[in-house]
């Protein structure tokens, strides 16, 4: 029984020294933070001009239908011009004028990049655990607003642990966009598109009050880069889950 014991023991400690191991090779908090933060900067210096042709669709509270859909292009001159169009609008009115409030809000926060980047500055930041994303391991870390500001998110970001890059970003707003918007939620996916990082797609579902539950959903399709084009897959995809390879199916440049 002593023996039992004891090799019990043993093996008790031998998995809490693997466990130790393992969990040491997670890096703190705030060198994961500072590792964002350069390479955020270095793919800033990344950026060259660029168009892109976005979808935007907006479902009722089934999301079986398409009430409306919008074509905008948005050009992008660094390092904090945007500037847009609408290409086709068709359904209702209300799609119409939530992307244009979209885009203009869009417009305004490239003006000022640094009061809604992901950095100490605008949050405190929490370590959750690992998880794979799209076949690659990431640091998932928990997002906590230093104010409340409706462009800030509170929710949880998703690392990439090899480049140290967005892959995901899932919350709420830390304040209230509008007073006829409740329980607004949001997901927005990150990709490579030509060497740059850039947000590819997002989904925000919100109550609207008077008509009730809607979301939109947006991806983008086309992009324009100088000479080079990035063409996108024109299937169509449930949006969570889903890959860069979803969005443009092989990018290619011509």
């Amino acid at each position: 029984m002593l023996q039992l014991i004891s090799g019990f023991l043993f093996l008790c400690a031998v998995v809490s020294s693997v466990s130790a191991q393992t969990e040491s090779t997670v890096p703190a908090v705030e060198a994961i933070v500072k590792r964002m933060a350069q390479a955020r900067a270095e793919n800033r210096h990344r950026l060259r001009p660029y168009i892109v042709t976005r979808d935007y669709q907006l479902f009722g509270k089934e999301k079986q239908e398409t009430k409306s859909q919008v074509i905008v292009d948005v050009a992008f001159t660094p390092p904090d011009s945007k500037k847009y169009s609408f290409q086709q609008t068709r359904g209702v009115g209300l799609g119409t004028k939530i992307v244009r409030r979209m885009l203009e809000s869009e417009v305004e926060i490239a003006k000022d990049f640094g009061s809604t980047d992901i950095s100490p500055d605008n949050y405190d930041f929490r370590f959750i655990h690992e998880e794979n994303i799209g076949g690659q391991r990431s640091y998932v870390l928990e997002l906590h607003p230093r104010r409340k500001d409706k462009n800030l998110v509170r929710g949880n970001i998703w690392v990439d642990v090899r480049t140290y890059l967005l892959r995901r970003t899932e919350g709420e707003p830390a304040k209230s966009p509008s007073w006829w918007l409740r329980d607004v939620r949001m997901v927005f996916l990150y990709g490579d598109v030509g060497g740059m990082w850039l947000q590819t797609a997002s989904e925000a579902t919100a109550t609207v009050r008077i008509v009730g539950r809607h979301t939109i959903v947006a991806r983008d399709v086309k992009y324009s880069i100088s000479e080079l084009v990035a063409v996108g897959s024109s299937g169509r995809r449930g949006f969570y889950g889903i890959r860069l390879t979803d969005l443009f199916g092989t990018v290619k440049f011509d």
